[in-house]
């Protein structure tokens, strides 16, 4: 079933009505939180592109995420290098390490999947942690300064809020592509893919590296918005709480992941202030989402609406 196209039009715009005025009514602190979630949000979109539509389940996004922020902040903050050039290296960086991801972790299905980009996500993070000449070891790099034109919340939340959007075109993009539909063909049955004549490592391997690619961007933006990069930037907790928001929000719905960001960054900023059991609050919604909505929670919006106008028209 599908949404009416008057109500996703109507959601749409008013989304974007609040997004823009988000400088113009919210504070310091909410004003953050707003951008934190269009960052993470992109980063579970990242993850969803290869576990909702490639069918792999990825533990090793943090890594990627973190690579790219640790590239930018030793640039800016150690070297003294343009912020602006920065980014264009953080981003190669990423692009390298979901390169080599890729090429090792293609060939593999399932749980050996799921362990492999564990094993070398952890291996990322051990460098992190151990190579105190670079990355500071567990103190991180501190003094990360944006670009001169960027250094106003209020001027940084646009240009992510930009810089998102861009990125959600692109994602979508792909996605619906001839190789995001090779993606969805290799999820259903890769030996069929292969017997049709389809390199389904090859395949992949480019949707890893696609994948990593918009998971530097969220660590580039990050990074720049903290000031500050440290080993918790790679660590297994990043890479899980990314993909607890986009199942959370639902898995092959890309939008889900904006949707799991926000309820989870939400319950540990504000719930968090009225109880310090908010860990508990997220695992029973999680547990009520898996048992009720295991399409997430932008997929049950998306039926239970569906039911609502088809139940309207007929009567």
């Amino acid at each position: 079933m599908t949404v009416s196209p008057v109500l996703r039009y109507s959601l749409i715009t008013l989304l974007a009505v609040f997004l823009l005025s988000v400088p113009h009514i919210f504070g310091e602190y909410p004003k953050t939180l707003v951008t934190e979630i269009l960052i993470y949000g992109l980063f579970a979109m990242s993850i969803d592109i290869l576990a909702g539509y490639a069918g792999r389940t990825s533990l090793g996004h943090g890594a990627i995420f973190g690579t790219a922020g640790y590239v930018v902040a030793y640039y800016v903050a150690t070297v003294n290098g343009d912020p602006w050039f920065a980014m264009v290296l953080g981003l190669i960086a990423a692009v390298v390490v979901s390169a080599i991801f890729g090429a090792l972790a293609v060939r593999t299905t399932g749980v050996y999947f799921l362990l492999l980009t564990l094993a070398m996500g952890m291996v990322v993070w051990g460098v992190a942690y151990r190579w105190t000449s670079v990355t500071g070891a567990e103190n991180g790099l501190l003094g990360v300064t944006r670009p001169e034109a960027l250094t106003s919340l209020d001027t940084y939340y646009y240009f992510v809020l930009a810089v998102v959007a861009v990125m959600v075109f692109i994602i979508r993009r792909f996605v619906y592509s001839p190789m995001g539909q090779a993606l969805r063909g290799i999820k259903e049955s890769d030996t069929r893919m292969r017997t049709l004549g389809y390199n389904v490592p090859l395949i992949l391997a480019i949707g890893f590296v696609m994948s990593g690619f918009f998971a530097g961007v969220a660590g580039i933006l990050i990074v720049y918005l903290n000031n500050f990069v440290s080993p918790n930037s790679v660590a297994l907790a990043l890479s899980t709480q990314g993909l607890l928001m986009a199942i959370l929000g639902g898995i092959g719905t890309l939008w889900g992941g904006f949707v799991g960001a926000a309820v989870i960054i939400l319950l540990q900023n504000v719930v968090s202030f009225y109880t310090e059991r908010w860990m508990t609050i997220l695992g029973l919604l999680f547990v009520l989402t898996m048992l009720f909505a295991p399409e997430g929670l932008l997929g049950k919006g998306r039926v239970l609406s569906a039911r609502w106008f088809k139940r309207s028209s007929e009567s």
